[in-house]
């Protein structure tokens, strides 16, 4: 009967997690290439999926059995840190909590990607994907955070609870076009966000910002899909090129990016979360290693994998797929554990921790 219940629970629950239950009013800068009426509409191609399709989805995602689909207690190894470790991180590091969460020891400064700290992304604190393992550490435990990245407005990626526990400890925050209300209504400081448009960049001391285009889609409640913008980062510092994937489905612009703006030292691209049903906004691991070679990446590392379950393959696949793509093609892939500090040059992480 409990089992009963909490199934029905999850259908009804569904919708709201996949889609977010706050509607907010957002008023983005104009964008003239792609927004119009209100929205932001590129000219690629983005899954729209219907009514019997959705509801098939959300019954594989939260009703059937995930047996197999989830690691056991302690298979996802995680490296203790404390504040003192962060501060002692040196330069040209690079440090993974969970999921796209990513501090980076750049110049002196740290920089934070897409913070998700929360034990679920969801908008309800009782019901939806749980976090697989413990952080690495507590959000007491944070240092003061330069510069702030958010890559996009869904859940896995803007975790509310998250930001406003850092808002006092970020200097400045670089987002894309029309989030900047949703962080004000936070606590932010207006000053203390910058909204960015495909391909424009901004200087902070002497780190470069530049935002690039992804094939994705935005939207946290039933109201307002693709009123706020998405996007992937490019991160240079004085010694390193880098490039922050968020999420995306593979196109064309990979290899435009890396014309532009590459060659990069190292790609943080998706791996994880992806399914033939929806693979226009995010990749399949293959074709990751393919946006990897398309960037011009020396160093590939997998990220928004090993934290959540966001769709019906097993924990695993991601790591086992990507590795083997990698070693086919001839791409040096780096898979270190959450926590581990690693080299942007010399990065650790080679083991298959997964297989353990």
């Amino acid at each position: 009967m409990k089992k009963l219940c909490t199934r029905i629970l999850a259908l009804s629950l569904a919708p709201l997690v996949l889609a977010g239950c706050a509607n907010r009013e957002v008023n983005p800068r104009f964008s003239a290439s792609f927004y119009q009426d209100g929205v932001f509409a590129s000219a690629m191609d983005q899954q729209n999926l219907g009514f019997t399709e959705t509801s098939k989805i959300l019954w594989e995602l939260f009703v059937q059995d995930t047996q197999g689909l989830e690691p056991e207690n302690g298979q996802i190894p995680v490296h203790r840190l404390s504040r003192e470790d962060l501060l002692a991180m040196p330069e040209g590091s690079v440090v993974r909590f969970v999921h796209s969460t990513l501090l980076f020891r750049l110049d002196n400064r740290f920089v934070l990607t897409d913070p998700v700290f929360s034990e679920r992304t969801s908008p309800v604190p009782f019901f939806g994907p749980k976090r697989f393992h413990d952080l690495p550490i507590t959000l007491d435990e944070m240092p003061f955070i330069d510069i702030l990245i958010l890559s996009h407005n869904h859940y896995d990626h803007l975790d509310e609870p998250t930001l406003r526990a850092l808002k006092d400890r970020i200097g400045h925050v670089y987002t894309t076009l029309g989030i900047k209300s949703h962080l004000l209504n936070l606590g932010f400081d207006p000053s203390q966000v910058s909204e960015l448009d495909w391909w424009e960049a901004a200087e902070n001391d002497t780190l470069k910002i530049t935002v690039a285009p992804a094939q994705h889609f935005s939207g946290r409640g039933l109201f307002d899909r693709n009123k706020t913008l998405w996007a992937s980062w490019v991160i240079k510092s004085a010694q390193y090129n880098l490039y922050f994937g968020a999420d995306s489905g593979y196109f064309d612009g990979f290899r435009e990016i890396g014309e532009r703006l590459g060659p990069f030292d190292m790609t943080f691209l998706e791996n994880g979360a992806y399914n033939q049903r929806w693979r226009k906004i995010h990749m399949m691991p293959e074709e990751t290693v393919q946006a990897h070679l398309d960037l011009g990446g020396k160093w590939l590392f997998p990220i928004h994998n090993g934290s959540f379950k966001l769709s019906m393959h097993p924990w695993k696949e991601p790591f086992e797929r990507i590795s083997k793509a990698a070693a086919g093609k001839g791409v040096k892939a780096t898979f270190p554990i959450m926590g581990e500090v690693t080299s942007l040059q010399n990065p650790a992480g080679q083991s298959a921790w997964w297989q353990q």
